[in-house]
C-alpha cells in the first residue's frame, strides 16, 4: 500500500496524503487532481478501489454464450433493462462460433474498467472448461453474478432455476398421461445443470419403483440439429416420452420424431425447458418447463449491485421455482388409448 501510495504520487505530483484521500474518497482534493489520481492508478496498473471502480462510464459487462436460443436475449432484456434503472451501462459481450471467446472478453472488460460482469450462461456451467479468467476477475475483485448452476470451486453468487424441480414436474407430467418410457435429451456430460437434470430423473424414476436405463439418456449440443439427432436415437430405442434440456433441443425432437413418420403427440410426447420466446407458437404449441426470467434477471442485478456498493454478499446459490406450462406436444401415449 505505502509502495503504491509513494508511486501514484510521483507520477501525478502531488503527496502521498492527497493519493490516499482520492483512495478512500475523501473530500479536500480538487476534481482535476482526482482524476489524475485515478488515471494514474489505470497506467501503473493498480486496481482501482471498489467505490470507485468503473467510475468513467458505470460499465457493466453482460456476457452470453449466444444468441440463437431465445432464452439469452430475453436474459439479456431483463437483466440490461434493470442495470439501466440502477445508472449502469450494460455491454453485451456475445459469443460466436470462431470469434471472441469468453475469456478474451473478460480482459476487454478489465480494461474497461467495469463495475462489475454479470454471466447468462457459458463456461463456468462446464466443469471440463477453461475457468482461468474467472479467477483473473476474483483476484482483481470484480463484482460477478452468474446466472444459472456453475461448478461449485469458482466462489461467485449465482441465482439459478431449480433443475431438480424442473425435471420433477416434467416428469411426473408424463407418468400421469401413462407413459412409461421416458427418455432425456441433455447438455454435455460436464454441464452442470445436465448433471443436475439427470440426478433428479434418476430420483423421479426410482420414487416411481423403476430405474432410469443409460439407454433412455442421450448427449448433445444446445442447438436444433443436437436435439434432433439425439431425440433419434431414443426413438428408435422405443422412448415414447422425451425430455429436454432446451426448447431448441425440444424443436429438435418434434422435428426428429415427423421424420421418423411419428406424431407428436399421439405417438411421442415432448417436454422443452425454459419457455422461450414463441414456443406457444410452434406446432404442435411446446409443453416446456418455463424459467422465472423476469425475478431472476433482477435478482442478479441486485446481487451484482449490492457487491459494487462495497456490501457483503454470501457467495451461495438462489434457487428459482420454475412452472411447467402444458401445451399441446405432449398427450398419452397410442398404446395407453
Amino acid at each position: 500500500m505505502t509502495r503504491r501510495l509513494a508511486q501514484v504520487a510521483k507520477k501525478v505530483g502531488v503527496s502521498e496524503a492527497t493519493v490516499s484521500r482520492v483512495l478512500n474518497n475523501k473530500p479536500g482534493v480538487s476534481e482535476a487532481t482526482r482524476q489524475s489520481v485515478l488515471t494514474a492508478l489505470d497506467v501503473l496498473g493498480y486496481e482501482r478501489p471498489t467505490q470507485l471502480r468503473g467510475e468513467r462510464a458505470r460499465l457493466v459487462g453482460l456476457v452470453l454464450p449466444e444468441l440463437q436460443n431465445p432464452i439469452f436475449p430475453a436474459f439479456a432484456e431483463v437483466i440490461g433493462g434493470a442495470l439501466a434503472q440502477q445508472g449502469l451501462t450494460p455491454v453485451l459481450c456475445t459469443q460466436t462460433k470462431g470469434g471472441v471467446s469468453e475469456a478474451d472478453y473478460v480482459e476487454l472488460l478489465l480494461q474497461q474498467q467495469v463495475s462489475g460482469v454479470v454471466f447468462a450462461g457459458g463456461l463456468f456451467a462446464q466443469a471440463d472448461a477453461e475457468h482461468g479468467h474467472y479467477q483473473r476477475l476474483a483476484e482483481r475483485n470484480v463484482p460477478v453474478v452468474l446466472v444459472n448452476a456453475a461448478i461449485e470451486r469458482l466462489g461467485f453468487p449465482c441465482v439459478a432455476c431449480d433443475d431438480a424441480v424442473a425435471i420433477e414436474q416434467a416428469w411426473r407430467h408424463l407418468a400421469s398421461l401413462g407413459h412409461e418410457r421416458i427418455g432425456l435429451v441433455l447438455g454435455p456430460d460436464d454441464h452442470m445443470p445436465s448433471q443436475r437434470k439427470l440426478a433428479a430423473a434418476r430420483a423421479a424414476a426410482q420414487a416411481a419403483g423403476g430405474r432410469l436405463a443409460d439407454d433412455a439418456v442421450e448427449r448433445a449440443m444446445f442447438s436444433l440439429e443436437g436435439g434432433h439427432a439425439a431425440a433419434a436415437r431414443l426413438i428408435g430405442r422405443g422412448i415414447t416420452g422425451v425430455i429436454c434440456a432446451s426448447d431448441p433441443l425440444a424443436l429438435g425432437a418434434v422435428r426428429a420424431a415427423r421424420r421418423a413418420g411419428r406424431s407428436v403427440p399421439r405417438d411421442i410426447s415432448v417436454v422443452g425447458y425454459d419457455d422461450s420466446a414463441f414456443m406457444n407458437c410452434t406446432e404442435p404449441p411446446l409443453t416446456t418447463v418455463r424459467q422465472p426470467i423476469e425475478a431472476m434477471g433482477r435478482a442478479a442485478v441486485e446481487l451484482l449491485v449490492a457487491q459494487i456498493q462495497g456490501g457483503a454478499v454470501p457467495p451461495g446459490e438462489l434457487l428459482f421455482e420454475p412452472e411447467l406450462v402444458v401445451r399441446g406436444s405432449t398427450a398419452p401415449p397410442r398404446a395407453a388409448d
